[in-house]
């Protein structure tokens, strides 16, 4: 700890990614920027509008809600600081920027992981099983199933950050544009048997069990809606296809974050680093609102609402 402490005075850590976006630092800011906005804005009207609406109190609601949180966290944790940074010129972040980072990275990472996959099992219990659905998932047990889900991912990244604080850190550059656990055990001088064990396990258990189970749910629902009736099982698997594809892309990118280290990903380009370890999460944050907000109709008709009475009073204030 006290070698720790003398580093976090002097040092900074220099994340590499920025300077792969220096050519053309003013469009990525811009962009970092905008889907940041886009997604705050859109996250929160969609978490406003399913708390006020009584209607919208149901666990597929509950769910999408949820998802929306982590994406707050996911986007806050580095979007604003990467476009900061680019216009700044600066590529650099302290010890506790970093480690803070970090854990907000991972937090959100590990939510919607395991968000996601609870609504893979959602919608095939509401698929496979209609007359039992009510029964098997109620309001309150969705609310179980979620205080559980952020009280485990909080557990495990604050025990990874934990694990990271106690190493000797010789190193200062980062192959990204945001700090996450494996890349600062890649700095340290001293033995990382245990950051690597206990990140390993937790990956595999968290992501891979979120990914085995999610793919099973939707294969099963997949195939129950070939058996009903033709327009019905289109629609149904046109929403499916669409969640599948976003699941899907958020999984490969969190999958490559936490094990490009440990299957030799330390060899490939800084250009791929960046491109997958940034592109997957900022996909993922900027397409939910619009996959499970704006296209699910219930949900949009709702926020629609809201906006026109918010644009009403506005008329109205301005016209007194």
């Amino acid at each position: 700890m006290e070698n720790v402490s003398i580093y976090i005075n002097i040092y900074d850590f220099v994340l590499l990614g920025l300077r792969e976006m220096e050519h053309l630092k003013y469009l990525f800011s811009v962009t970092a920027l905008g889907i940041y906005l886009s997604t705050i804005f859109l996250c929160t009207l969609v978490v406003y509008v399913v708390w006020t609406e009584p209607s919208l109190h149901e666990p597929m609601y509950i769910f999408i809600c949820n998802l929306m949180w982590s994406d707050i966290i996911g986007s806050s944790a580095f979007l604003p600081k990467l476009a900061i940074d680019l216009l700044s010129g600066w590529s650099t972040i302290s010890f506790s920027g970093c480690l803070i980072q970090s854990f907000c990275v991972q937090l959100f990472a590990a939510a919607e992981a395991l968000t996601f996959t609870l609504m893979a099992l959602d919608r095939y219990l509401a698929v496979g099983f209609p007359l039992r659905y009510h029964s098997l998932m109620t309001n309150g047990r969705a609310l179980q199933c979620l205080a559980v889900i952020w009280l485990v991912v909080f557990k495990v990244s604050l025990v990874s950050a934990l694990l990271v604080v106690r190493l000797t850190i010789c190193g200062n550059g980062i192959n990204s544009v945001y700090c996450e656990a494996m890349s600062l055990t890649r700095l340290s001088c001293v033995s990382t048997v245990v950051n690597d064990a206990y990140g390993t396990f937790w990956a595999l258990l968290l992501h891979g069990g979120s990914l085995t189970t999610a793919t099973y749910c939707y294969i099963r629902t997949f195939l129950i809606c070939l058996k009903i009736s033709m327009e019905a099982s289109q629609k149904a698997i046109h929403t499916l296809v669409t969640h599948i594809i976003t699941f899907f892309t958020f999984m490969v990118t969190v999958l490559f974050v936490s094990f490009r280290y440990r299957l030799n990903g330390g060899s490939l380009s800084a250009v791929t680093h960046l491109v997958i370890s940034i592109g997957g999460p900022t996909i993922s944050m900027a397409l939910n609102p619009l996959i499970y907000g704006i296209r699910t109709q219930t949900l949009k008709t709702k926020m629609i609402q809201n906006l026109k009475k918010v644009l009403q009073k506005e008329t109205l204030v301005k016209s007194k």
